[in-house]
């Protein structure tokens, strides 16, 4: 994707008190996710995770929607939002899981089995939501697919992981599209244990797109804000944390007399940490705000066929549908 061509900032220019006074003039509300550094999730109005932030960008009023995450994240909030304005501030921000899942391949999968419920985790493009039946995020996925009728057929994808999770949590039987995530699947299972032995009574707890001999080690597995809200109810003081270690700043701020200790990588390098969403930084969050791009679209029809299965997991994870064929009736 090209980046716009944008005028300079000019010097002196405190980037945080412009941040603040734009987002007044133009009416815009910050959305960060939890990945984002600390700096970005100190600015936002609201910091969420996946379904957290799909609901606020459902539910805003401001004019102006600025998404401080990954560019699906983004095309979500416009889907769900089509006469505002959506930004992000770099359209380099991908995502693994998406750039590895194209919709011309996921559409001949889905022809492959005829009369299957595809259920498409939010990790994916706006064309690949259009060809879904349902979407789900690792806060509702549980739920989503218990509400699919046992008779039939579920395609999941693009997170293989976060299918053999489910599975294994469900019992229901899946096919999997054969997906990862490049952060989740770079936490290196030695490093793992004998960070454990040195941290005895630490509570390992992961995300359930991390490999299966992570989870098979973790006390407790759950989306971004379930491994929050362990680490708030646990009476354990020292947690391994085996997702991407953006979320310990906020960890850190709500348990500040608890230890968070970042699931090591393998190798050297600094793997856990998506390079996406780091790439969104104050002077990048600045120049969206003042210049109003890059703007983030989606055309119709795409929208609107991208925003029925949006809509169907919305219904079931608030309660409006018990199951797959209610939310069918209830939103098309």
């Amino acid at each position: 994707m090209d980046q716009p061509a944008r005028p300079p900032i000019p010097p002196g220019v405190d980037l945080e008190d412009e941040i603040d006074r734009l987002r007044r003039e133009r009416n815009a509300v910050i959305l960060a996710h939890y990945y984002q550094d600390e700096e970005i999730q100190d600015l936002a109005d609201f910091l969420g995770d996946s379904l957290q932030l799909a609901q606020a960008a459902r539910d805003t009023e401001a004019d102006v929607i600025v998404f401080c995450g990954v560019h699906f994240m983004a095309e979500t909030a416009k889907v769900l939002n089509p006469t505002r304005t959506v930004v992000i501030p770099d359209l380099e921000a991908g995502c693994s899981l998406a750039a590895g899942c194209p919709a011309d391949r996921f559409q001949a999968w889905k022809a492959r089995h005829p009369g299957a419920v595809t259920v498409s985790y939010v990790n994916c493009s706006a064309a690949v939501k259009a060809e879904s039946d349902l979407i789900c995020t690792s806060s509702n996925a549980e739920r989503i697919v218990a509400a699919i009728p046992e008779d039939r057929t579920i395609l999941f994808a693009p997170d293989r992981n976060l299918g053999r999770y489910l599975i294994r949590k469900t019992g229901r039987s899946m096919e999997l599209w054969p997906g990862s995530c490049i952060v989740h699947e770079t936490f290196s299972l030695k490093k793992l244990l004998a960070l454990k032995e040195r941290h005895p009574d630490a509570e390992v707890i992961a995300h359930p797109e991390c490999e299966e001999p992570v989870l098979e080690v973790a006390d407790f597995i759950g989306s971004t804000s379930a491994l929050l809200a362990r680490t708030k109810a646990s009476p354990a003081e020292t947690f391994i944390v085996a997702t991407e270690p953006g979320i310990l700043a906020r960890m850190r701020a709500e348990s500040p007399q608890k230890t968070f200790v970042p699931a090591p990588p393998e190798g050297t390098c600094a793997c856990n940490e998506c390079p996406y969403m780091k790439l969104t930084t104050l002077e990048k969050l600045y120049l969206s705000l003042r210049d109003l791009s890059p703007v983030v679209d989606v055309p119709e029809p795409l929208r609107s066929a991208a925003l029925r299965p949006i809509e169907r997991m919305l219904a079931i994870t608030e309660g409006r549908a018990a199951t797959f064929d209610d939310a069918v009736a209830l939103v098309g």
